[in-house]
């Protein structure tokens, strides 16, 4: 039998070594780069010199590519989807260390030396020499590593499975390289005659608690969305500040009420989703002067794992009216003290219906002239874009003032679970048995993912008003940002989560657990995968 690039834990290190050392921080010229980088990795590979157009690049947005790696066996329709992202948050955090920070040998020599300033749990990693530091070795370059390790395996072997390599950019932002991949798996599978059987995601385990020892296995992901709003008030001078209402006074109401709200939290077999947090807090206005700011902005971020855009839109409508009585109550009481009359009521409205009105005030040639010249600035990101959409059209329309304006911004993660799937069930036995049995390793399902990642864009199920709420309240919606909602809910395979052990994520003391990432981990789920192409599951 031919010899394995990749079959051994020292070839996956080497390998690992190359994929970090490729910078791809996203919207940078490294993450344009990376999937051509990988392509020319995997086309050594004789599978794909023999079947070159299973190994194929596919635009995602920004000049950035997704990339694909299919091995067919003849016999085989049952498919698993590997699933990785490729780019990394920024490095600015390693200081003096940043040109080390995708070189994890060095790195980790260098924070060896530099012991004394990191906390205990961290200089007890770095004695032990257990671990590799440093950016995208924990999140998540293993993961595609790993997928590449198992790609190899099984041209080589001829397992009598499919496996489809995905490994796409912009996890970290906007998720865009997923969502333009979506449309393509759906192609990809009417034109190769594949049966998905399993959504595999390669994103690493983190611990649930400080000395946590167990390996975590995720059956579901959480979903993630942001319910936001324009506080627009009424301007004036400094010196007569009643007579006026700023942004900034209307916004703190419902920032207090949102920010550890228990009504956003949900809890399902036995885990709880994070409570909500403010993400962003802002005035709209750009300059200094006497006046006073009027318009104010904010984001919210709220976890998910049942409930579907409408209901977080009710439960944020009804927090938000709450806020705006509060307000107008306190203004009212002040004004009252200062002999000065009000300049009206805080109201509450959804995007939807303040897009209603301005189209019946001026008509929907108008509205869309508005909001197209606002997507056209490209120095703004989709969520300032959101705002500058809703104050432009409130500005055309003040006579709905003071107002509360609630819509959504991007991204949008919908939440995604297969506990209760037969696949799932019978993969989570197998890991725990043999994770036992070969590695004495304590592996235990978790039914969420404790952060966001792209299996929220598969085995998507709603019954059509959810969505259907989160586009009509979401102003870039179909210009700079999209979900494709549709073809989502075609991907009908179960979701799985199975990656390395690490620990900080996004610090610059991000590390991978050496034994779990080229020993453990691929061991396991090459049993795994072996077990589903010779079992009926």
């Amino acid at each position: 039998m031919k010899q394995l690039r990749w079959g051994t834990p020292d070839a996956l290190r080497k390998l690992l070594f190359d994929v970090v050392g490729w910078k791809s921080v996203t919207h940078t010229k490294g993450e344009r780069e990376f999937p051509l980088k990988v392509q020319e990795k995997l086309q050594s590979l004789d599978y794909f010199q023999e079947y070159p157009n299973h190994l194929l690049l596919y635009d995602a947005d920004l000049g950035r590519s997704f990339l694909t790696a299919l091995y067919k066996h003849p016999d085989a329709l049952k498919t698993i989807i590997l699933i990785s992202h490729f780019d990394t948050v920024n490095t600015e955090e390693y200081g003096e260390f940043e040109d080390f920070s995708c070189h994890p040998e060095e790195l980790t020599k260098l924070l060896l030396g530099r012991i004394d300033e990191f906390p205990i749990d961290v200089q007890t990693d770095l004695k032990s020499g257990d671990y590799l530091f440093g950016r995208g070795t924990m999140d998540m370059k293993m993961g595609l590593v790993m997928h590449m390790g198992l790609i190899e395996k099984a041209t080589v072997e001829q397992w009598t499975i499919n496996l489809l390599l995905l490994t796409v950019p912009d996890e970290e932002v906007n998720s865009s390289g997923m969502r333009a991949a979506v449309p393509k798996l759906i192609e990809i599978k009417e034109k190769h005659d594949l049966t998905y059987t399993l959504f595999l995601n390669g994103e690493p385990v983190f611990t649930q608690e400080p000395g946590d020892r167990n390996f975590y296995v995720y059956s579901g992901s959480m979903g993630k969305i942001m319910p936001s709003a324009l506080f627009f008030g009424q301007e004036t001078h400094v010196g007569e500040p009643l007579t006026g209402i700023t942004g900034p006074y209307i916004a703190s109401f419902l920032t207090q009420r949102m920010e550890w709200n228990t009504e956003f939290q949900e809890k399902l077999w036995g885990e709880t989703t994070p409570l909500p947090v403010t993400l962003q807090q802002k005035d709209l206005k750009q300059e200094y002067s006497a006046q006073t700011p009027h318009r104010s902005a904010a984001l919210y971020n709220v976890f998910l794992m049942k409930r579907s855009a409408a209901e977080i839109m009710d439960i944020f409508e009804v927090v938000a009216r709450s806020a705006a009585h509060a307000c107008n109550q306190t203004y009212a009481r002040i004004c009252q003290e200062q002999s000065v009359k009000p300049v009206g009521n805080v109201s509450v409205m959804r995007y939807e219906d303040l897009v209603k009105h301005a189209i019946r005030k001026y008509g929907t040639d108008h509205v869309d002239a508005l909001k197209e010249a606002t997507i056209k600035n490209n120095e703004w990101d989709e969520r300032e874009k959101s705002f500058r959409i809703a104050d432009t059209l409130m500005i055309q329309c003040q006579e709905l003032a003071p107002a509360i304006v609630l819509l959504y911004a991007p991204p949008f993660y919908p939440p995604v679970n297969s506990s209760a799937d037969e696949v799932v069930t019978k993969c989570i036995d197998y890991l725990k048995v043999q994770g036992f049995e070969k590695f004495h390793l304590p592996v235990k399902q978790l039914h969420y993912f404790n952060g966001i990642c792209d299996l929220s864009y598969l085995n998507y199920h709603d019954e059509g008003k959810g969505w259907k709420v989160f586009k009509t309240n979401m102003p870039v919606w179909g210009e700079s940002y999209s979900i494709p909602f549709e073809a989502m809910e075609k991907l009908q395979a179960p979701v799985l989560n199975i990656g390395p052990f690490g620990k900080d994520a996004h610090k610059r003391t991000e590390r991978l657990h050496i034994n779990s990432a080229f020993a453990e981990v691929p061991t396991l789920v090459e049993g795994m995968i072996k077990l589903m192409a010779r079992s009926g599951t």
